[in-house]
């Protein structure tokens, strides 16, 4: 599995209806699951984002499918990032030359 960061931002509609963002928490994790991912974690935040969150797809066209569908419901926008874990990173650098 891959791992993508997703740094969330409540769109307008999104944050007039704070109260509903944990039902719509859940409803994502579920989501992401119905497509063979999972969230590893989920975080609100203070500053340049409302939230962070950690999650696990099977490949990039799964994570950008999610994102799209996450911001097709008018509540967020995301910006997603490929996650290479420290081993990979290593191996990447060390390719270097």
């Amino acid at each position: 599995m891959t791992t993508y960061i997703m740094l969330l931002n409540w769109t307008e509609t999104g944050v007039k209806n704070v109260r509903e963002s944990p039902r719509r928490l859940d409803a994502a994790r579920k989501q992401l699951a119905d497509m063979g991912g999972s969230f590893k974690a989920f975080y609100m935040t203070m500053g340049e984002h409302d939230m962070v969150a950690v999650c696990e797809a099977p490949d990039d066209a799964v994570a950008a499918r999610f994102a799209l569908q996450l911001g097709m419901g008018g509540n967020v926008r995301s910006c997603t990032l490929k996650a290479f874990p420290e081993a990979a990173y290593r191996e990447i650098i060390a390719s270097l030359g």
